[in-house]
């Protein structure tokens, strides 16, 4: 598979005036670039595998699972047996036994019935926060994969520019020999070879720093970890986002776990809050061996019976405890807190959705506008080649300004670039936050980014 630099740097190599150096540079840097090729759909699968984040909300989830069986397990006997053997001198304060066998469970309890249903809601909640933690990871790596691919394209556009700007100060020594330029022209366009030079320094650290982090989320080596830029995916146009925005929007997952979280916090605010003058039922059963060595039998009247067994329920009916009452009033306060923060998330969703569905038509205009300006771009350097080469051209033109229009090609491609890297960012922003990436993932050709996970 081989590496893409866009339609337009595929048409300039058309023009016959790069130097041969320029396209070893530049054939050097592909090579680099398509070793340890690794797909958009791929680097997906290993985000999610390799996330610490991820794997620390799965916790999370077991977590909550115990913590509800904690709260339903209460229902259920909890049996235990214990025994031992010793002398006693006169009456016994307790009948002495060899051994016994206890069972207790809780019959019934409104306080618990709302530790279960705040359960029910912190499992819920976690659940969430799982899917949400997954839809982030995905948006990050999404993201840093379209970031890598863009700036390793700006760094070889930046390699011809670099180029081109060498070759047309090399030209401008000349023209300044020959009494044709002052030079004060030759260190403007020197300078302008060494701006670029910096700009490609400055692209060469940003495939650096990108590619390091896309090695981070992935697990993979960042040595020479590139992108196939025939793997990325077009992102749902901007009018087909819009289009669905018009309609209801699901809440995030990660405003959804907020809710899922206070709405726990509300019931056991509940079930702490009616303690008092709330019935609860409890179930014991007990069996024991009385000693024979400790002459119980001279100060109870056993009739030759060691055995001994009960079995019964409690009923208790809590009349006033300012400690509990205190305690539910303090959680139904933190409960009506933790309302008022998904109060203020749910704000905060929708200002974001808003923002994102006014700026996506601006930047899928400013990229159709800089598609236009690099056409115009090109044209005018295939006009400026065509006029150099006219024998009969009443204006012919030098070769410095051929070297001119390519450089404001190669500026207008870079702008180019910057402006769709922008938009792909907005448009994944957007699905994330209208919980349509991990479907738009899903539904990718080969894709199956979370199912493993979910299962």
């Amino acid at each position: 598979m081989r590496c893409q630099h866009g339609q337009t740097g595929k048409d300039l190599w058309s023009v016959k005036h790069l130097r041969a150096s320029g396209l070893l540079a530049v054939l050097s840097l592909h090579a680099i670039f398509c070793s340890a090729q690794t797909s958009f759909n791929t680097v997906i699968s290993l985000a999610l595998q390799n996330s610490p984040r991820i794997r620390a909300a799965v916790i999370d989830v077991q977590k909550a699972q115990a913590g509800l069986g904690v709260m339903k397990d209460i229902f259920i006997p909890s049996v235990g047996t214990g025994g031992g053997v010793g002398e006693s001198y006169g009456i016994t304060l307790n009948v002495p036994t060899i051994f016994t066998v206890n069972a207790q469970s809780l019959v019934y309890s409104a306080q618990q019935r709302a530790y279960v249903r705040s359960a029910h809601d912190d499992l819920k909640a976690s659940k969430l926060a799982l899917d949400e933690a997954r839809a982030q990871v995905m948006e990050d790596t999404a993201i840093t994969y379209l970031a890598l691919n863009n700036a390793q394209e700006v760094s070889a556009t930046l390699s011809e520019q670099y180029e081109t700007a060498k070759k047309l100060v090399s030209i401008m020594q000349d023209r300044v020999i020959a009494s044709l330029d002052s030079e004060l022209e030759l260190l403007k366009a020197r300078r302008g070879a060494v701006q670029i030079r910096l700009q490609q320094l400055q692209a060469e650290d940003d495939v650096e720093a990108t590619r390091a982090h896309l090695a981070q989320l992935t697990g993979l080596s960042a040595d020479h970890l590139s992108t196939v830029p025939e793997s990325i995916p077009a992102v749902p146009s901007s009018d087909s986002l819009r289009a669905t925005a018009n309609g209801h929007l699901p809440d995030n997952p990660g405003l959804l776990a907020a809710e899922a979280n206070a709405k726990a916090k509300e019931e056991r605010a509940q079930g702490d809050a009616h303690y008092t003058w709330r019935p609860s039922v409890t179930f014991g059963a007990q069996y024991g061996r009385i000693s024979p060595i400790n002459d119980v039998s001279n100060f109870y009247n056993l009739h030759g019976n060691y055995n001994t067994a009960n079995i019964g329920i409690q009923i208790q009916l809590p009349l006033l405890d300012k400690v509990r009452t205190e305690a539910g009033r303090g959680a139904l306060l933190d409960a009506s807190r933790s309302l008022l923060d998904v109060v203020g998330l749910r704000f905060e969703q929708n200002e974001g959705r808003r923002k994102l569905e006014r700026a996506i038509p601006e930047l899928q205009v400013r990229a159709d506008l800089a598609e236009l300006d690099v056409a115009i771009a090109h044209d005018e350097l295939e006009s400026t080649a065509i006029q150099l080469r006219a024998e009969s051209s009443s204006t012919p033109l030098t070769p410095k300004e051929e070297q001119g229009a390519l450089l404001q090609e190669r500026q207008k491609y870079l702008e180019l670039l910057d402006a769709r890297l922008q938009l792909r960012k907005a448009q994944i922003s957007f699905l994330r936050q209208s919980g349509q990436l991990v479907s738009w993932l899903q539904s990718l050709p080969d894709s199956t980014p979370g199912r493993k996970e979910q299962q």
